[in-house]
């Protein structure tokens, strides 16, 4: 939450919104899906304080980017309403940690790597019967249909760049309304540089305006 506030308040900005930003729990003492089930009850916390569906956006970055999905996923499952739009930075969409950019980017990424991402990877999947391939954990597979706008935004250095890439392809598929904006040499979670890089500050506008088109804001 503290980490993250301040690229929250700025896409805040850019969207004319407000922004909630979760405290939620962590791995390893608090494995999947407790990530998830924190990011579902401050959704239901914004329901009930009044806040429609449709003009609530899903946001996150790195596993946040991953969670920002997984929950109108969730929703949709119940037969419920989603988000109005999701926002995704650097997703982490494919755990089997088999894409090419993991290990072409080694050199780049200044704060992932393979190893780092097996590192969290057995610490967030503690549950031997869930699958690195398992569509509930890597949406990569998962059925995106029904998914609201979606924009993915990912570093072309990153470990990960693949993993947002194919999320861009999954959502066409899909037939989701999605835009996907890698950024050229742009960290894992570049987003962090709110205020302080000119081209983290032109993508968070571009973040802010696909909220305020997508949410009525």
């Amino acid at each position: 939450m503290h980490s993250d506030r301040k690229a929250a308040g700025h896409i805040a900005k850019a969207a004319g919104a407000r922004s909630l930003v979760v405290d939620f729990r962590l791995a390893p003492e608090h494995p999947y899906q407790a990530e998830l089930d924190d990011a579902e009850t401050a959704y239901r916390w914004l329901l009930s304080h009044g806040y429609e569906p449709r003009n609530i956006g899903s946001t996150g970055h790195s596993i946040g980017g991953t969670l920002a999905v997984m929950l109108p996923l969730r929703l949709l499952a119940k037969g419920e309403a989603t988000p109005g739009a999701i926002v995704s930075v650097s997703p982490w969409t494919d755990l089997t940690i088999e894409n090419a950019s993991v290990d072409e980017n080694e050199d780049n990424d200044k704060m992932l790597s393979r190893n780092i991402l097996e590192l969290f990877r057995g610490a967030w999947l503690q549950d031997p019967a869930v699958g690195f391939t398992d569509p509930a954990i890597s949406i990569a597979n998962a059925d995106l249909t029904g998914l609201p706008p979606t924009a993915v935004h990912y570093g072309e250095f990153e470990t990960l760049a693949d993993d947002g890439a194919q999320l861009g392809r999954r959502l066409a598929d899909f037939k989701v309304t999605s835009e996907v904006h890698p950024m050229p040499e742009g960290q894992h979670s570049f987003v962090l540089g709110a205020g302080r890089v000119p081209e983290v500050d032109l993508a968070i506008q571009q973040m802010g305006q696909w909220l305020r088109k997508h949410l009525g804001a």
